[in-house]
Formats: structure tokens, sequence, C-alpha cells
């Protein structure tokens, strides 16, 4: 039996303080967009490939949160009960979950090479003498962008708190490497203004190339974290916490009703649970109405819990070892 649970209310009529996860993703695109400008903008104007890096990083940071906005709009139309997402259900019967980890494993792996990219030009720039900086314009950049990765970062924390979105989750760790990483350059650059006119002043060329590489180096590893997560979902790999709970449930309902013996097979596809547990019983019972099975279906559904159209439960009943196989 296969229960999809109740659709949520996706008609985006949330109270202005329950944002929906479109509208968090939406407005985390929108300051997206401001930062990479500001980054491009401020970047060239003072010579600073660091801050460009920091520009073209949130701009292809937000090309991925629009993809995650059409995965969401797609999860949350698949969900929706009204006649016109008819076409779209028959259309994809498995729903859109499995589209998650690939806009995630392919987000993280974007990011990663982004920064070996731009760790390769620090490196190449500091051995061929480093860059002049006009660090006036490089601070005023910083602090900006880190106030509004900051807000963001606040903004979709709380918001997550009631979501609990994979998608959002990865955007706030956007926000807060964003703000780690501008506060960097922040210090560096106020650095390297203050050695301006002093026996220091020869190491200025070299702030920007230096900053890059090490911020570089920090934040490669981060999002190769969510590609690690990304393929254990696309590869099917057993969530131990889910089998657990589920082999409980149906060690209890294998005494308490008679049966043999029971197959779990669960996995983690983005937000999606998906659960299929057979039941081994003997030869020979009594027959049972349609209705009795249903009933039993049921008082195991809600053993398992997290009813929610996120979880995709298959209860079969069979004599036959090879049906659960």
């Amino acid at each position: 039996m296969s229960e999809p649970g109740q659709p949520p209310d996706t008609s985006g009529k949330a109270p202005w303080h329950a944002p929906t996860e479109q509208g968090v993703l939406r407005v985390s695109i929108i300051a997206t967009a401001v930062v990479a400008a500001l980054g491009i903008t401020f970047g060239l104007l003072s010579g600073s490939y660091a801050i460009v890096f920091d520009g073209i990083y949130s701009l292809a940071d937000g090309a991925t949160s629009m993809v995650a906005l059409l995965v969401a709009n797609l999860i949350a139309s698949y969900n929706a009960s009204d006649a016109s997402n008819r076409r779209l259900v028959e259309k994809f019967t498995m729903g859109f979950w499995h589209l998650e980890p690939m806009v995630l494993g392919a987000t993280g792996l974007l990011l990663s090479g982004a920064a070996v990219y731009a760790f390769i030009n620090a490196i190449g720039s500091f051995l061929s003498g480093g860059r002049p900086l006009q660090f006036g314009q490089a601070i005023v950049y910083a602090v900006v962008t880190v106030l509004i990765s900051i807000a963001m970062a606040l903004y979709g924390r709380r918001a997550n708190r009631r979501l609990r979105s994979d998608f959002i989750a990865m955007d706030v760790k956007g926000w807060l490497m964003s703000a780690a990483i501008t506060a960097a350059l922040l210090v560096a650059f106020i650095v390297g203004l203050a050695i301006q006119g002093t026996s220091l002043e020869w190491m200025s060329p070299y702030v920007d190339p230096a900053v890059l590489a090490l911020v570089c180096l920090v934040i490669f590893p981060i999002p190769l974290v969510a590609v690690r997560h990304a393929l254990e979902e696309i590869l099917l790999v057993t969530p131990v916490a889910l089998k657990q709970r589920v082999d409980e449930v149906a060690r209890q309902v294998v005494a308490r009703h008679g049966f043999l013996s029971h197959r779990a097979y669960v996995a983690k596809v983005g937000r999606g649970r998906q659960i299929e547990l057979y039941f081994i019983a003997p030869a020979g019972w009594p027959a049972r109405t349609l209705e009795e099975w249903d009933a039993l279906r049921d008082e195991i559904g809600e053993a398992i819990g997290d009813d929610s159209p996120d979880r995709w439960l298959t209860i079969a009943f069979t004599t036959d070892r090879e049906w659960a196989e």
C-alpha cells in the first residue's frame, strides 16, 4: 500500500511571519544577485580578484538557488491536490524527490570547483608580484556584504525551524560561508590599509592574492560534505536511524499478529522517505477481508510515524518469501 500522505498547504497564502520554502529561496536569490553585482563592480573598481571571485561565487550560488527553487516548486505542485496538476502527476508518478540530491550535489561540485580555479589564479598572481589594490573601496564592499550575509543567514535559519528544508539549510550554510569569507577579506583589507606609508608597504600587493588563496583553501572542502550526502541519497544508501525504527515497528507487528518474519527496505531521497515492508504470513492462514488488511496497514503506518507527503510507504503481506526478497 502506498501512502503519500495528506498534501500540505502550498497555496502560497502563508502569513508574513511564516514564509514558504519558495518564498525564502526567492528572497535569497534576490539578495545573492545584489551581492554578486556589488562584488563584481567593487572588485573591478578596486582591482581585487578576491572580491571579483566573491561576486562570481555568489553568482554561481544564485544560479543553483534558482534551480533549487524550480525543484521546490515542482515538489509543491506535485503534492498539491488541485486538478491542474493531474498531468504532472500522471507523467511523474514517483514524484520529484530524486531531483533534490542531484541539485545539492551539483551545487557542491560547482562551488568547490570555483574555489580550486580561484586558488590557482591566486597562486599565479602571487608568484608574478601581486597586484595593487584600492583598499578603501574594498573595505566598503566587505562591510556591506558581511551585513547582508548575516541578515540572510538569520532569516533563513529562523524560517527553516518550521520548514526543515534541505535547500534552505544549504542556503543558510552558503550565507554563513559568505559572511565568514568576506569578514576575512575585511580584516585583510584593513591590515593592508594600515600598512600604507610604512616600511611594510611593499607587502600590500600581496594582500589580495594571499587572502584569496587562504579563503579558497578554507571553503573548498565545505561544499564537499553536501556532495557526499547527495551521493548517499542518489545511490540509495540505507539511512541507519530510519531502518532501525522501521525494523522495530515491524518486529512488534510480527510478534503481536503471528507473522513468521518481515523484510524492510528503506531509503532517503531528498526530503522523501521511501519505505517498503513485507510481512511473511504462515501458509493456510484464515482468510481476512480487505478492510481488515487495510486496518492493519493503518496501524503499521501510524506506528512508523512521519505521515506526510514526503513519506512513500508500501506494505505487503505474502506467504511466499520470494516476493519479499
